[in-house]
């Protein structure tokens, strides 16, 4: 049975209100919590970027709820060594609870240290050696690595949970999500694509977790919810590899001048109709996921969280 969670954007809220989220989303029923990773928001005016690793030591402190990262890129901002470290520290604190969903990244996060961006084939080798790194760090045996493009050189994790964190990866493509197969735990995509589950699932996943996630903007105002979107996200509609290459947020704000109002209105549910929200959730379960997070676009949590409680969510479970 698909398992229904809250995802909480770094890149939109402040520390506070991301803890407020958490805890408001477990009341409503969600069973669970995703969280973004991001060094920027995608536009100035989303306007954060906690770090994600002190933000998952509070949610633990805050909730009883899993967490996974969607995603984290531990391959060049953090070394996959130090990825290694926050994550089982995360596991620990969380009592095995923790999820760690990895990708390859987006320059926007990955170029701060001025780094050359690689391409994508070589950002998944990277990818793949860094989940190789992590998984020996784990064990909580002494480790010493010296591949293609990472060195460990005698690195122990003295804190470890009883059972490692989960690797889920991120991908959105065929040749992607065969990678997933291989060497993930689980695949995490955005989009309800029953096609890229089977190719997980061919490449080797056949028992892992599908998890996906959906933003909406529940508002009794529709105009006025996509007006919001099409200020905040309307990045979630730029097309192609330019979520992948585009180094800074001004380089985002550039490209989203070509999303028009209306193609958000067609691509984002807006508004309060309570069939279209179940229609968007329940397209993941029916593409065969495992876990779908919902985020709510914008200011008007309450309304949000008491309408998928009384609502929403009981539809979905039915």
């Amino acid at each position: 049975m698909t398992q229904y969670g809250f995802f909480l954007s770094c890149e939109e809220f402040t520390p506070d209100e991301l803890i407020s989220q958490a805890r408001r989303a477990r009341e409503a029923g969600f069973t669970r919590l995703a969280i973004s990773d991001h060094f920027h928001p995608w536009n100035d005016a989303q306007g954060n970027s906690a770090f994600v690793w002190s933000m998952i030591g509070a949610l633990s402190q805050a909730v009883d709820l899993p967490v996974t990262t969607l995603v984290t890129c531990p391959t060049v901002r953090l070394h996959p060594a130090v990825t290694a470290q926050a994550a089982a520290t995360s596991g620990v604190l969380l009592g095995g609870r923790f999820a760690l969903g990895v990708g390859t990244g987006e320059a926007l996060n990955e170029h701060v240290h001025g780094d050359a961006w690689p391409s994508f084939d070589q950002r998944a080798e990277m990818l793949e050696e860094a989940v190789e790194v992590m998984r020996e760090l784990f064990s909580g045996n002494l480790v010493t690595h010296r591949g293609r493009h990472y060195t460990v050189d005698n690195a122990r994790l003295y804190t470890v949970p009883e059972e490692p964190p989960p690797v889920y990866v991120s991908a959105f493509g065929p040749k992607a999500a065969e990678l997933a197969g291989r060497i993930g735990d689980g695949f995490v995509t955005m989009t309800p694509d029953a096609d890229l589950v089977g190719a997980f699932r061919e490449g080797g996943g056949a028992d892992g977790k599908v998890v996906g996630g959906v933003k909406v903007c529940w508002s009794a105002d529709r105009d006025e919810a996509v007006d919001r979107v099409h200020r905040l996200w309307p990045t979630e509609l730029l097309p192609g590899e330019l979520a992948q290459i585009l180094p800074t947020p001004a380089h985002f704000e550039q490209a989203s001048e070509l999303v028009t109002r209306e193609a958000v209105a067609e691509a984002v549910t807006c508004g309060d109709d309570v069939d279209q929200h179940v229609e968007t959730v329940r397209a993941y379960a029916r593409a065969g996921f495992d876990e779908v997070y919902v985020g709510q676009i914008g200011p008007d949590q309450d309304a949000f969280f008491d309408s998928y409680r009384e609502l929403v969510l009981p539809a979905l479970r039915r």
